[in-house]
């Protein structure tokens, strides 16, 4: 296949689907990463996507496209575990209250919970739920809702009026999409409104995110710059969105 053709080939996928990797392209055109990256500059350069860490995104429009947990999970693994351990530091001392949203960053932090220490834990995650019931020096609270299947969080009226009771230490949140401009942003409106909630209901708001996420704009804002004390995520963030974040306020911790 000529350059042309595959470049042809390429826009064709970001059209349908919204993002693509670097090793997806690799393999399904026979080529070397190194050529993949080179396509995805040429097409950059086009404007017909935006390159990110590990791939490119369609400019096109906000992407809608979202993965599932098992998907997710298994992207950016140990940037997520190194985001994960530093995020340890920033759960409150013994007898606090601390809320971890649904994600897979968030559920990595879940099998870290410090064991010295007793906490009541608000979640709205099936699986960090499963994983919190019965350990000990937990106090486990999963707020009820209509569970989404691609993320196995609970959402809805439900969980956000569940949240409006709630006063906590910390709010551990997940994202999709960090921009110093636009803010948090996620592509679903009932998890927006709930992560809002989260972040309403807490005195510190955490978010853990890893690199692939900054510079992205999802769908739906569910947080300003303003409404976010600390973003954790990895060394493979740009120092420009990094600074643009700083500037802004946001304490960037860099794991």
């Amino acid at each position: 296949m000529y350059a042309e053709e595959r470049h042809q080939a390429i826009a064709g996928l970001m059209r349908e689907r919204g993002r693509i990797s670097v090793s997806e392209l690799a393999e399904r055109f026979g080529v070397t990463g190194e050529t993949a990256r080179r396509d995805l500059a040429t097409l950059e350069r086009a404007g017909l996507l935006r390159r990110v860490h590990g791939g490119a995104v369609a400019t096109t429009a906000l992407s809608m496209i979202e993965p599932g947990v098992a998907e997710r999970d298994s992207t950016h693994a140990e940037e997520k575990g190194n985001i994960a351990k530093a995020a340890v530091a920033l759960l409150p001392q013994a007898g606090g209250a601390v809320l971890l949203d649904a994600g897979t960053t968030t559920s990595r932090l879940a099998s870290l919970m410090p064991a010295d220490r007793e906490l009541f834990v608000v979640t709205n995650s099936l699986g960090i739920a499963a994983r919190l019931g019965g350990q000990a020096g937990v106090e486990l609270r999963l707020l009820g809702g209509r569970v989404r299947g691609v993320t196995q969080a609970c959402v809805g009226d439900e969980t956000v009026r569940a949240l409006e009771d709630l006063r906590l230490d910390v709010a551990i949140l997940g994202t999709n999409g960090v921009s110093a401009r636009h803010g948090f942003t996620t592509p679903d409106p009932d998890e927006a409104a709930v992560k809002r909630a989260m972040a309403r209901s807490a005195r510190q708001v955490v978010v853990l995110a890893d690199s692939s996420k900054l510079g992205q704009e999802q769908l739906v804002r569910f947080a300003s710059t303003d409404d976010v004390d600390t973003l954790v995520t990895d060394t493979d963030a740009g120092d420009d969105e990094i600074d643009a974040l700083r500037r802004r306020g946001v304490d960037v911790v860099v794991a």
